[in-house]
C-alpha cells in the first residue's frame, strides 16, 4: 500500500500545486507528502516536480507520469469496488460538502440513519455557501444549488427548488412592500447579498412578462453565510432571496413574507456530483441514491 499511497499523493501534489494543500489532502504533515514524492522519485529515478520558493511545477517527467497514475489508481478503486459490491459489505470514507442550508435542515439530520444501515462506512460532511471545487477539494459528493457548469463531473438531477423574495414585516412597515424587481431597485431597497470569494456581481434574475431579466441590487450587508442573511431578514434588516425549504417554516408563521411576487425568482436546482473516476464506487452510489431519495421527499413537504 505504500506504493499506491505514495501515488495518491503524487496526483493530488500535481492537482492542487501545493505540497500543503495536497497534504491537508491526505490527511498528514507537508513532512511526509514531501517524503512520499521524494521516495517515488526515487524509484522512477527521474524528478517529477521542479521545486522553488514560490511555486511548485510538475516536470515532463511528472506531467507524462499523472496520466499512467489515474489509470492506476482508477484500477484500484474499479476493483475495490467490484469485490465490496459482491461481499455486500461497502467500507471506508466518503467525502461529502453541501450548502450550509441544504447540509443542516436536511443532509446532515438524515447521516446518523445512513450510518445505522451501513456502520462501516463514514461520513465526513463539509457545510459551505462557497462555490466548492469537487475534484480539486478531493470531495466523494457534493450537493450543489443553482446553474450547473459543464464539466467532467458525473451529475444526478434532484429537484426544481422553489425560490422566493421575503422580507419581515417591521421592514416592509418602514420601507414598504416593493411591487416588483423594478421597483426594488428604484426604490433602493435594502436586499441583503450572499458573498464568499469567487461570487458574481449582485444580480437577482426575476421573472418578468417579457421573460426573464436581471436586476443589479445592493444592500448594507454581505454574509457567506446563508442562515445569517436569514437572521438579518428576520430583524428586520432587508429582503432575502431564498429557497422555499430555507424559509418555509417562517413563512408559515409570517416572520416573512413575500416581496415583489409580481416578479418571483426562477427556481434553483438542486444536484448531487461526484467525480467520474468514483461514481462507480459502491459508498458513493449508496449515499447518494439514499440522500436524493431523501432529499426529494423533505422538498416535497416543505
Amino acid at each position: 500500500m505504500a506504493y499506491v499511497n505514495n501515488i495518491r499523493m503524487f496526483v493530488r501534489v500535481y492537482e492542487l500545486g501545493n505540497m500543503s494543500a495536497a497534504a491537508r489532502d491526505q490527511r498528514t504533515s507537508p513532512a511526509v507528502a514531501s517524503s512520499r514524492i521524494a521516495e517515488l522519485e526515487r524509484h522512477l529515478g527521474v524528478r517529477l516536480f521542479n521545486r522553488t520558493t514560490r511555486a511548485l511545477h510538475a516536470t515532463e517527467h511528472g506531467q507524462l507520469f499523472y496520466d499512467g497514475a489515474l489509470g492506476i489508481l482508477d484500477a484500484i478503486e474499479t476493483a475495490e469496488a467490484t469485490v465490496m459490491e459482491a461481499s455486500q459489505s461497502p467500507r471506508g470514507t466518503l467525502f461529502v460538502s453541501a450548502p450550509l442550508g441544504l447540509g443542516r435542515r436536511i443532509i446532515a439530520p438524515a447521516v446518523p440513519r445512513f450510518k445505522k444501515m451501513y456502520p462501516d462506512i463514514d461520513i465526513r460532511l463539509r457545510l459551505s455557501d462557497r462555490l466548492v471545487d469537487v475534484t480539486a477539494e478531493g470531495l466523494d459528493l457534493a450537493f450543489h444549488l443553482g446553474t450547473l457548469s459543464d464539466s467532467d463531473l458525473k451529475v444526478r438531477m434532484i429537484a426544481d427548488c422553489p425560490r422566493h423574495l421575503v422580507a419581515a414585516p417591521s421592514y416592509i412597515a418602514r420601507r414598504g412592500n416593493p411591487v416588483d424587481g423594478a421597483t426594488l431597485v428604484q426604490d433602493k431597497h435594502d436586499c441583503l447579498n450572499l458573498r464568499f470569494p469567487g461570487a458574481r456581481e449582485f444580480q437577482w434574475t426575476l421573472q418578468t412578462a417579457d421573460g426573464p431579466r436581471r436586476y443589479e441590487i445592493s444592500g448594507p450587508f454581505e454574509s457567506d453565510d446563508g442562515d445569517v442573511l436569514t437572521q438579518w431578514a428576520l430583524d428586520g434588516c432587508g429582503v432575502i432571496l431564498k429557497p422555499e425549504f430555507e424559509v418555509a417554516e417562517h413563512l408559515r408563521t409570517g416572520a416573512l413574507v413575500p416581496v415583489a411576487v409580481a416578479t418571483p425568482p426562477y427556481p434553483t436546482q438542486l444536484a448531487c456530483l461526484s467525480p467520474s473516476r468514483r461514481f462507480r464506487d459502491p459508498k458513493v452510489q449508496l449515499f447518494s441514491g439514499f440522500m436524493i431519495a431523501h432529499c426529494r421527499e423533505r422538498l416535497a413537504s416543505a
